[in-house]
């Protein structure tokens, strides 16, 4: 039995059937099998000799002896596994070559050549394809000189095709601008005229003058039109305003989408939270940076449009900071913000924990406030002994409907944290008043990062009131991970795709910087539970209507049945019983309506209720 030189699947009587197959034409003859053996012996020798001929395999499909005979290059394999499917067509390997080359001449795929003479063009290099395999068959991919024919072949027939694709792309270019004042007149923008075009790798981009009186959000309106004016793909056409001219505006015409494929996650692009995190790409290849430094930051987008992902790319970037300390909230029971638990000072997954968590950020800020206040400065500056401190709120709207208190928390935190370096992150998947809480959090959000909407006034609510007439439409966006950010210095609608954080690169991120985490400095951690020891002096031990809120190991039931007993009259709120139990809302109703059913509370008021009887001792089933 022969011992391969390269793994393989074939068995001796396998390539007995199938070597005579695989394509060796003449012109490399004894040269494929001998040369490198040859040359090696001569030059130890300083000698020369005659190159021996191909070695011979016999019907057993045992191989000669010979300085090839044991030696099958590693594209042998993949020839020969080609040459299995092809084994019952005798002429199947002299045709290959010319069958892709007809293909090419018919269709002209895979190299999109629309024209005849490309195709023709084409057809060449396709047909020759087989001698190309020969070659490396018989000689070995990396032996001399085929690495340099390889480069010289690409360079003679890649160097003419991208000219000539670049040429039909610029006179592209220069009928649109020729044909542009009638399809500015059939489009609406009639007078406005084309004043450079420039090709580049995706497309071009031209400068336009518009008339007087047009604007460029006349030009944003008008985008449907001018993408059937140019015959273009619909959503290939962008504007951007020109910073130097009110009347000027830049079109860009995307022949393909750069962003057609994810980005992959290469890992962390700061050390310090004063410096800007890389969130992604725009279209023209250039980085998305933006600081998080006394700055919030809200993520809004309909489900599956890739808000985790991006909620990834910023905790894996602030992981790697040791200079800011990252607490986290998430009511879906830590699903999202779980794997980074060993980088996150606290997660809180309960509405109980999340109103801790944020009355203690309070009390953090306060703390900051006067101490900065005695020392006469303006502003915390980060630093691994005196880190900044995020809060990372995941679906926000859980948490203004399940723990109102915290979201007021979360409120004082928006208004005074800034210049303290008490920050919100909030992620949710449609920001209205309503899942944002009654406070002023959304109108403090400084980075609004907006991904696919379902509606088209959904992208107001994110990023602001009037984008969407401006330009910024999330609600084309067609992939999970696209997005538009609104921030200082980005405040033009530009299209980004953010890296694609994978469940490894998570898991690999958190073990590696979770030894550098940063703790709180004493200041800060001194005023933990400062704010709600005041509130409880302030109100005594149980402000009058005020639930207090237990701790996690008594058992929700009990907690409940004993805060309807000792209601006041008016009875308590729904949010206020989820503050005693730390349950969700509709835990609390349904075990209220059990208690109604069985006589042991009434609803005093619309979303009010108390136990039947205050004074009872016994302890409802």
């Amino acid at each position: 039995m022969r011992r391969p030189m390269y793994p393989t699947d074939l068995t001796d009587s396998q390539w007995a059937v199938i070597a005579p197959l695989v394509p060796v034409p003449a012109w490399i003859g004894a040269w494929a099998c001998g040369r490198r053996a040859s040359v090696r012996s001569a030059r130890r020798r300083g000698t020369r000799r005659a190159l021996p001929g191909p070695p011979a395999i016999s019907g057993t499909g045992s191989r000669e002896s010979g300085p090839c005979s044991t030696r099958v290059p590693p594209l042998a394999k993949a020839a020969a596994n080609d040459a299995r499917v092809i084994a019952t067509c005798p002429n199947a390997s002299s045709a290959s070559g010319p069958g892709l080359g007809a293909v090419v001449a018919v269709t002209g795929a895979p190299f999109r050549a629309t024209r005849r003479g490309e195709r023709v063009y084409a057809v060449g290099p396709s047909s020759r394809r087989a001698d190309g395999l020969a070659a490396a068959v018989g000689l070995g991919t990396l032996t001399d000189p085929l690495p340099t024919v390889l480069g010289l072949l690409v360079l003679a027939g890649g160097l003419p095709w991208w000219t000539h694709r670049r040429r039909r792309m610029r006179v592209t270019v220069d009928r649109t601008i020729q044909a542009w004042p009638n399809i500015a007149e059939q489009v609406g923008l009639a007078g406005s005229r084309v004043l450079s075009a420039v090709v580049d790798v995706w497309g071009w981009r031209a400068r336009m003058a518009l008339r007087g009186g047009q604007t460029v959000s006349d030009v944003v309106a008008h985008v449907p039109a001018i993408e059937s004016g140019l015959g273009t793909r619909p959503g290939a056409v962008r504007v951007e305003p020109d910073p130097a001219h009110a009347g000027r505006a830049t079109i860009r015409v995307l022949a393909t989408d750069p962003h057609a494929e994810a980005i992959a996650w290469s890992g962390p692009s700061v050390r310090s939270i004063t410096q800007p995190i890389t969130l992604g790409v725009f279209e023209d290849a250039t980085p998305v940076r933006v600081s998080f430094l006394r700055r919030h930051a809200l993520i809004g987008g309909i489900a599956g449009s890739g808000k985790s992902g991006i909620l990834n790319v910023i905790v894996a970037n602030l992981a790697a900071c040791a200079d800011v300390v990252l607490w986290g909230i998430d009511l879906k029971g830590g699903m999202e913000l779980r794997p980074w638990v060993s980088c996150l000072d606290r997660l809180a997954t309960t509405p109980a924990e999340a109103t801790r968590l944020q009355r203690d950020a309070v009390g953090i800020l306060e703390a900051r406030a006067r101490a900065m206040g005695d020392g006469s400065a303006r502003v915390w500056n980060p630093s691994p002994q005196h880190p900044a401190l995020i809060i990372i709120t995941d679906e926000y709207a859980e948490l203004a409907e399940n723990a109102p208190l915290a979201a007021d928390a979360a409120d004082s935190v928006a208004r005074r944290g800034r210049a303290l370096a008490v920050t919100e992150l909030a992620a949710t998947q449609r920001p209205t008043q309503q899942a944002m809480g009654r406070g002023a959090l959304r109108s403090q959000m400084d980075i609004r990062i907006a991904l696919r909407v379902r509606e088209r006034r959904d992208t107001d609510l994110i990023l602001g009131q009037g984008m969407l007439a401006a330009g910024w439409h999330a609600h084309t966006l067609d992939a999970p991970g696209k997005f538009l950010i609104s921030a200082e210095g980005l405040d033009h609608p530009r299209r980004a795709r953010g890296f694609l954080v994978t469940d490894d690169d998570v898991s690999g991120e958190a073990a590696r910087w979770a030894p550098i985490r940063p703790p709180l400095d004493d200041l800060s951690a001194a005023a933990v539970g400062t704010a709600r020891d005041a509130e409880a002096e302030a109100g005594g031990e149980c402000g009058p209507g005020e639930p207090q809120i237990i701790d996690d190991s008594v058992d929700p039931e009990s907690a409940l049945w004993a805060a309807l007993r000792e209601a006041p009259d008016e009875g308590l709120t729904i949010p206020e019983l989820i503050m005693t139990t730390g349950m969700r809302r509709t835990w609390i109703y349904a075990r209220l309506q059990n208690h109604a059913a069985g006589e042991r509370a009434v609803q005093v008021s619309r979303g009010r209720w108390r136990a039947a009887d205050p004074h009872r001792e016994a302890r409802a089933a």
